[in-house]
């Protein structure tokens, strides 16, 4: 008689889900999938509030992302009112996002990932590495919070900033603060550098084989770039790849051409996928299904826009191909992004022009529609606005990180789990594994 397996909550990811796996009657999966449990409402409750106060509510639908949304609401709001904002502050938003995620994606790494790699028997955690290896775990905390302390330094607070303002920013960035804050990218730099080192030789080589092997599907991919298809976060177009390197390009604003939703009944995200590409279905080699978030971003554009990064690419590619297809190189890729990210920290850091007081524009409230449209660390995340002439909002979609994978995620769950239980047999190792490559996406 077939059996189903329930596991729930699943650990050290970033929302509420349950894993379920369907074994036949000889103990093979027939089926697998993981439920997102979370029901925000925010397309809801938001309907009829002041658009200018969009920015400061949807920052809290979620705390490791809150930049990127506060970000995207500013956009939509900015482009319904026809607003272009000063140069500074364009670069201070950018900074923002560079240094949130920089310690998102020292979590992700240290925190999340690097146990599953690292330690072989259950708590997989932090404190299990920090038994493990105490300097490396001490490390990384310590350079997590010293991320941690820049976003708070800089925005006022490390989760649910209310820094970004419609019309450009809050307040200027005074030679003092840019000194400091110089001081401390510098820092995450080096640490970045030496993070991409570490893994490379101590990570990555020794576990080619369950990379090669489990969770790989062959999807579509879909990620920002920027007119010259080079790797983008904040201001650019969105790139569709097909597996075998098409590419369908467009302006964010346009994406109800070329992005449908879907839903299943057993779970509350978003189901996007390609809708020029054939008809949607959780199937593998499915054309419609793409994935986002780091591994998109590195396989759809060109080139990365920071030196070292795109050295790191090159390799990347060289050893992988393009478009890669492996999910747990996720990793892999998730740590060429924090390199670019603090290189491009440093970057705006050392442009003294960030320092104009020069930082917010005037607006007048009118009637229009809005797309706003950044990345996440978790994957391209749209805000879409209508808003009247007395500047209520009246209608919304908002196209979260995580539920860009929703998909590919439950596909890659169901080749893991078929990869690793046989014939009713599995242990914790086993399911641990499938885990992983949940985890891999950082839904």
């Amino acid at each position: 008689m077939g059996k189903t397996l329930t596991f729930q909550p699943l650990t050290r990811i970033k929302t509420r889900t349950k894993m379920v796996i369907n074994l036949d009657d000889n103990g093979n999966v027939t089926d697998a999938h993981m439920s997102m449990l979370n029901l925000r409402g925010f397309e809801q409750f938001c309907i009829g509030r002041p658009a200018e106060e969009m920015p400061r509510i949807v920052n809290r639908i979620c705390g490791v992302c809150s930049c990127d949304h506060h970000l995207a609401a500013n956009k939509a709001v900015e482009m319904a009112f026809g607003v272009s904002i000063p140069e500074a502050a364009k670069k201070l938003r950018r900074l923002m996002q560079h240094l949130a995620w920089i310690q998102n994606k020292i979590l992700q790494f240290y925190f999340l990932t690097l146990p599953d790699f690292l330690i072989t028997e259950p708590p997989r955690d932090i404190m299990a590495l920090m038994k493990a290896n105490s300097e490396l775990a001490l490390k990384a905390i310590k350079m997590r919070q010293l991320g941690a302390m820049l976003v708070e330094h800089f925005a006022g607070k490390v989760i649910h900033p209310i820094v970004v303002v419609p019309g450009g920013f809050s307040k200027p960035m005074t030679e003092t603060e840019r000194e400091e804050l110089l001081k401390g990218a510098e820092e995450l730099l080096e640490f970045a550098k030496w993070t991409m080192d570490f893994a490379k030789k101590e990570v990555f080589p020794k576990y080619s084989e369950i990379i090669e092997k489990l969770g790989v599907i062959k999807t579509s991919f879909i990620g920002m770039v920027d007119n010259g298809g080079n790797h983008e976060i904040y201001d650019g177009k969105l790139r569709l790849m097909k597996a075998d390197g098409e590419i369908e390009e467009f302006n964010p604003e346009e994406y109800a051409d070329y992005i449908a939703e879907d839903i299943q009944t057993w779970s509350y995200a978003k189901f996007p996928h390609a809708k020029k590409w054939g008809d949607f279905a959780l199937e593998f080699d499915n054309p419609t299904i793409y994935r986002s978030n780091c591994l998109a971003r590195i396989n759809v554009c060109e080139k990365m826009p920071t030196a070292l990064a795109q050295a790191e690419l090159e390799e990347f590619r060289e050893k992988f191909g393009r478009p890669c297809q492996y999910t747990l190189l996720y990793n892999y890729a998730r740590l060429i992004e924090l390199l670019c990210n603090a290189e491009s920290a440093v970057e705006i850091l050392k442009d003294k022009e960030i320092t104009d007081q020069n930082v917010r524009a005037k607006f007048e409230i009118k009637e229009g529609r809005g797309v706003g449209c950044v990345e996440t660390p978790q994957g391209t995340l749209i805000h879409d606005y209508e808003i009247d002439k007395n500047g209520f909002v009246t209608k919304i979609n908002i196209i979260e990180g995580p539920d860009q994978n929703a998909a590919a995620i439950n596909l890659s769950l169901k080749q893991a789990a078929k990869q690793v239980i046989k014939d009713g047999k599995y242990d914790e190792t086993a399911l641990n594994q499938i885990e992983m490559i949940i985890r891999a996406y950082a839904p």
